[in-house]
């Protein structure tokens, strides 16, 4: 039977994410400067004799986002959401595309949109399962992230007035 990893729980985000590195968890450990087989253990959810510290867990998420790996972030959102917080992306200025105000509420109202339609769609026989609980974190994730560029893009506007 093939073990389902919940992106709700940061334990099996951050082996998720780390086996999505280009090149797997070989590539990674290189990257890390740690054999593959301790950063193996570290990673796998099933081994409770090793853990990732905190600092091997940023350099994991950073080399992950770094590479690209999609959904990098996703064990920062799940050890957040653990403790009842939520993040979002700050985007940096130059990050920020060049179009109007309005667009980016037309986007976030999409993503919120988004939310709703996971909330609704899991919802329709009354119970919410694992899988639909994931999705619904990730609906939520990104229309945080949108709202964060949205707040971004007032900030810059308001600058740019000055």
């Amino acid at each position: 039977m093939t073990r389902r990893y919940s992106d709700m729980n940061q334990h099996d985000a951050l082996y998720k994410v780390a086996r999505a590195y280009p090149g797997g968890l070989e590539a990674l450990a290189a990257k890390l400067d740690m054999s593959v087989n301790v950063l193996r253990n570290k990673l796998a959810p099933g081994i409770d004799t090793h853990y990732p510290s905190f600092e091997e867990l940023s350099q994991i998420v950073e080399c992950c986002d770094a590479a690209g790996v999609s959904d990098a972030h996703l064990p920062l959102h799940a050890l957040l959401g653990r403790h009842g917080l939520a993040a979002f992306v700050i985007p940096e200025p130059g990050q920020i595309k060049d179009d109007d105000l309005s667009r980016t509420v037309c986007r976030v109202m999409s993503q919120v949109g988004d939310v709703a339609e996971a909330v609704s769609t899991a919802l329709l026989d009354g119970v919410i399962t694992d899988a639909e609980a994931d999705l619904i974190e990730r609906e939520f994730q990104a229309a945080l992230t949108v709202l964060g560029e949205w707040r971004a893009r007032i900030r810059a506007h308001r600058q740019s007035q000055d």
